[in-house]
């Protein structure tokens, strides 16, 4: 038996899988995200630990003998988070989170420094862990000066589990302090940051045995001591090992709180000035680039808050099928934006409101607003030389056929639906600890899904929706100015 543990922004998901990788069992915990000033995403690691608790808690309760049976742990989790631990692995602050922008201006100063694009072949996006830790140094210079260890949030996780200090690459890859191409920390980066190699987790591939479960963990389950907990990947890595995407030319279109399309590379071939995240796959050997949305199903949670609904009614209101665009312009900037403009202080707009309308002239406008967002990353991806002829759809956004009609009109390529069933960054997780404690190829194990329907682009609708993604692109330069 496997279990994978995807720590999400919201909340963690467990999943139990057999060795041919079948879902047994899943179980899903929440805990808050804390907004204490404008562009601040915090969270208290302890309540990771207790969703993980209360996780394998029903998972014991629901499937006793199969999680006594448990050989590895996968572990996936939400990106660029600081969690920062003093000498005795005490947390030293709440964790800063990948979309806080407070450290806007770090980042830029670091960016500055040709070094780091061209060592991590990436812009240094403020919501990296680098400049979050820069930030940490100005405005908490005691915190700073106490910080022994610096763990992503599903690091932090492995700690709990192992009493290790050590990360994936895939995950690492988003912190800029590392080699994209050598898969190794650079010591040029952390020096120019202000940090030490000794203050970074030892590295492993995302199959790669990183540790054993802690004798106070394996007792409280039942479990066995030399159960192994693999490298495991950040999340979009994880999800890609859960629909079977590491050859070049395979990728997906992620419609979750933030939105992701993304490309699986064969080789190391980074564009940072298209603002394209290139970053090492959970798969040895292996890369692939994305483009990154801040707010997608976000956007239309927040409308949803708004106007006192939930997001499934607002979603009814539209249909099945697009008719055309609408009149409205929405820019989805409700959290700044990464892809293509790299720009934490830009805010969400809406252009062209008229009196007579309504909650689903607003929900129209969201949905094109994000299609328009993922467009610009499509075209992002082309300007590295990237080419995706067919998409899979995953995350909760997937579930409307029109947010997935009008993005695959857009991208002008059509878009599978998988069959129902797991197949997301948890079971990637699992996936990685089957391949850590069978030694099986990749390949077998992390097959793609099975696909239930495939949505096709509009191509009567094609010209219409161009002329309003026209519309949309010349309306950021024009709202920057007065933001």
């Amino acid at each position: 038996m496997y279990l994978g543990l995807d720590l999400g922004t919201s909340g963690l998901r467990a999943v139990l899988v057999d060795g041919e990788g079948r879902v047994l069992a899943a179980s899903d915990q929440a805990y808050p995200v804390s907004h204490p000033h404008s562009g601040w995403s915090e969270q208290d690691p302890a309540e990771w630990i207790a969703a993980t608790e209360r996780a394998l808690d029903a998972l014991s309760q629901s499937h006793p003998k199969e999680l006594a049976a448990l050989r590895a742990i996968g572990l996936s989790g939400q990106m660029h988070g600081a969690t920062l631990l003093d000498g005795a692995n005490e947390v030293l602050r709440p964790a800063i989170l990948w979309n806080d922008t407070r450290a806007a201006t770090e980042a830029a100063a670091m960016d500055g420094d040709p070094a780091f694009r061209a060592i991590s072949g990436n812009i240094v996006f403020p919501g990296f862990t680098a400049p979050k830790l820069a930030w940490v140094q100005v405005h908490e210079p005691e915190i700073f000066g106490r910080v022994a260890m610096v763990l992503l949030p599903k690091d932090y996780l492995r700690l709990w589990l192992t009493g290790d200090h050590a990360s994936d690459m895939s995950d690492s890859a988003g912190t800029s302090w590392m080699d994209t191409g050598k898969r190794a920390w650079s010591t040029d980066l952390l020096g120019k940051a202000g940090m030490r190699l000794d203050q970074m987790p030892r590295l492993v591939e995302g199959s790669e045995v990183s540790g054993t479960l802690r004798r106070e963990v394996a007792k409280r389950w039942g479990l066995s001591e030399s159960v192994k907990v693999v490298g495991g990947g950040g999340d979009n890595s994880a999800s890609a090992c859960g629909v079977g995407c590491f050859d070049e030319g395979d990728g997906f279109v992620s419609l979750g709180t933030s939105g992701v399309l993304l490309a699986a590379k064969a080789g190391f071939a980074p564009s940072p000035e298209t603002a394209v995240h290139t970053f090492c796959h959970s798969v040895p050997d292996t890369w692939y680039q994305m483009g990154v949305i801040l707010a997608a199903t976000d956007c239309l949670n927040w409308l949803a808050a708004q106007t006192g609904t939930k997001p499934a009614e607002l979603s009814a209101l539209v249909g099945d099928r697009i008719d055309g665009p609408g009149s409205i312009r929405f820019l989805p900037y409700l959290s700044g934006e990464r892809t293509p403009h790299n720009d934490a202080r830009i805010r969400g707009a809406f252009v062209g409101l008229s009196i007579g309308d309504g909650h689903k002239e607003l929900t129209q406008a969201v949905m094109e607003g994000v299609a328009f967002a993922l467009k610009d990353n499509h075209e992002a991806l082309k300007a590295t030389g990237t080419t995706l002829n067919r998409l899979l759809a995953i995350g909760g956004g997937s579930k409307s056929d029109y947010w997935v009609e009008l993005i695959a009109t857009l991208l002008g390529a059509p878009i599978d639906l998988p069959e129902k069933g797991e197949f997301g960054a948890a079971l990637g997780a699992a996936r990685l600890a089957i391949v850590g404690d069978t030694g099986a190829a990749p390949s077998e194990v992390m097959t793609r899904p099975a696909v239930a329907r495939t949505i096709q682009p509009r191509a009567d609708l094609a010209h219409a929706y161009d002329e309003s993604y026209a519309q949309y692109r010349a309306l950021y330069p024009a709202l920057k100015e007065i933001t």
